[in-house]
């Protein structure tokens, strides 16, 4: 019986997700005994056709020729994943939303009108129809792992949808909001991480994204009242995930 074929593609993005893939190491090696790893650049430029079974997509759609390409790679994957805060919500490079990029491109680029780009960065989900997405800047090496294993299994992979406090919580970390007065958006950014930036003393900068049904509104009170100004709040939720609808909503409201 073949092996299930696995591709892996990359848009707009730092390969920072790819590279999660590969340092998985010694997972990987077993992995790769249990799949036909078919499309992956950034491992090998050796090429099998599609159809494929599994695509991975890293990194967003900035591009026309970008938003021709995602639409091949739907139309030849039978699962598409996207994985990472670029493929899932515009990623930084989606600070050019709010914004307007012909006058940026005035400004660096010396003959502007040769460059060939789309006014927003865009998560895949806006283009193609998107089976599963995987958070993070870059994502949890355990999560991709879950991830794959779970998709070879057939099964949905078990990630959590619950805020990053409770990552806190279970670490034992004191809240650094309440202790320190350190603005943190923890209680409206999806677990993930491990817990890495309120365990060092510092608020957690949302990199996994939205959790389910957060309370953005709520936060910002809090953290007005305990001294971010309008611009400070803005700028808070405009970071790794400034695209996703829930923070690029919550951060207008304080433009």
């Amino acid at each position: 019986m073949p092996k299930p074929k696995l591709a892996v593609w990359k848009f707009a993005s730092c390969d920072g997700c790819q590279l999660t893939l590969l340092d998985c190491e010694d997972e990987l090696l077993e992995i790769a005994g249990q799949i036909e790893i078919s499309a992956f650049l950034e491992a090998s430029s050796a090429h099998v056709d599609g159809p494929y079974d599994v695509s991975l997509v890293e990194g967003s759609i900035t591009t026309p020729h970008d938003a021709e390409r995602i639409r091949e790679v739907r139309r030849v994957s039978r699962t598409l994943i996207t994985i990472g805060a670029c493929a899932t919500a515009g990623g930084i490079q989606s600070l050019r939303n709010f914004a307007s990029v012909a006058d940026y491109a005035g400004l660096v680029y010396a003959h502007p009108e040769y460059l060939s780009t789309l006014a927003t960065s865009t998560p895949v989900s806006d283009h193609v129809a998107v089976d599963f997405e995987l958070r993070g800047c870059p994502v949890s090496k355990r999560q991709l792992l879950e991830l794959i294993a779970a998709t070879l299994a057939g099964r949905r992979p078990r990630v959590p949808k619950t805020a990053q406090c409770t990552e806190c919580k279970a670490r034992g970390t004191v809240c650094v909001t309440v202790a320190q007065g350190i603005p943190c958006l923890g209680p409206v950014t999806q677990a993930g991480c491990g817990n890495l930036c309120p365990a060092v003393g510092r608020g957690c900068y949302g990199c996994f994204g939205p959790k389910e049904t957060p309370n953005a509104p709520a936060l910002s009170a809090r953290l007005a009242a305990l001294g971010q100004t309008a611009p400070q709040l803005r700028d808070l939720y405009r970071s790794f995930n400034a695209a996703a609808p829930e923070f690029a909503t919550e951060s207008l409201r304080h433009d």
